[in-house]
């Protein structure tokens, strides 16, 4: 297969480059008093469930020395 190949003018590839729309993209819609408090609510939802999970979630996480201790006191007695 062969590519044809038609000729462009220099002087519309230039024009190209300088081309502007006149067409405007529309301005966003601002948000809402009840879409920002939702956003808000959402927010502080999710950190008060990762602050939560911390807080429930240490506990677990200690190191229990004083079991380590009965073990050795117990070895000792015998």
């Amino acid at each position: 297969m062969f590519r044809r190949r038609e000729p462009v003018s220099f002087a519309f590839l230039a024009e190209a480059d300088q081309f502007r729309s006149n067409v405007v993209a529309p301005a966003p819609e601002r948000s809402s008093v009840s879409l920002i408090a939702g956003r808000w609510l959402l927010g502080l939802t999710i950190v008060a469930g990762l602050v939560g999970s911390l807080v429930i979630g240490m506990p677990a996480l200690r190191v229990d020395h004083s079991s380590q201790a009965q073990q050795s006191q117990a070895s000792q007695g015998r």
